[in-house]
């Protein structure tokens, strides 16, 4: 019923080129199947940063909640001080001013502004200084009780909001052209220290933009709108 092959000569072989072929058919299995797996990774690492990133641009956010202008001066129609006030946007960690930066631009040109916690001349902000003290292209931070905030205490975490405060007299606001000494006390101490003036400041009818990119990069949008007549000195103006 059944038929044996007894003559070697008729038997099946596998050669050594048949072999060969197999061999090279895993290789190239194996090495498709690392570059798939290489850049399935590589575009899996990608997708998440890209996600991270566009989450940040949402929600890293400063958001302003008031734009406040002292007047200086009403009779020249002047302001002393630009306020802005700032707090982090909902479901937003960790926002370090010191690491913002403010893309100004005013009557007097365009600026990108940073922060600083030191008066022109080279002293800590305290008590005794108002925005004129600011150089220009740099911007200041109060807390809520009104006292310059170092840069390592300018973070918006939820807990206090911040006031950024802006020099009027400066560059882009204002034409910032000398500094005078004045004389003040500290600690019972009599110092000199420099005071900024300049030729016109951010005033009457004048208008700004504000850019506020926070250190992921989102951006907020501020725009400044002065009123066209001031009342008295020290009054707060809405911008």
């Amino acid at each position: 019923m059944f038929e044996f092959i007894n003559n070697s000569e008729d038997r099946g072989q596998v050669g050594i080129g048949t072999l060969i072929v197999f061999i090279a058919m895993v290789l190239v299995a194996a090495i498709a199947a690392g570059v798939l797996i290489n850049t399935a990774g590589f575009l899996q690492s990608q997708a998440e940063a890209t996600g991270q990133e566009s989450t940040d641009l949402v929600s890293e956010r400063i958001d302003v909640s008031s734009e406040v202008g002292i007047v200086g001066n009403a009779s020249s129609g002047e302001l002393e001080e630009i306020r802005v006030s700032v707090s982090g946007a909902a479901g937003s960690s960790q926002i370090d001013l010191s690491e913002t930066t403010i893309q100004a631009v005013g009557p007097n040109g365009q600026a990108n502004l940073v922060f600083t916690d030191e008066a022109a001349n080279g002293t800590t902000l305290d008590s005794s200084y108002n925005a004129s003290y600011l150089n220009q292209s740099e911007f200041g931070v109060q807390n809520s009780s009104g006292a310059w905030v170092a840069g390592d205490d300018a973070v918006l975490n939820g807990e206090e909001d911040y006031t950024i405060v802006l020099n009027p007299g400066a560059e882009p606001f204002g034409s910032l052209t000398s500094a005078n000494d004045s004389t003040g006390v500290r600690n019972g101490d009599t110092f000199t220290f420099a005071h900024l003036t300049s030729d016109e400041a951010f005033g009457q009818s004048d208008t700004s933009s504000l850019e506020i990119v926070s250190p992921s990069s989102a951006t907020t949008s501020v725009e400044l709108n002065s009123p066209d007549l001031y009342s008295e000195d020290g009054e707060a103006v809405r911008l």
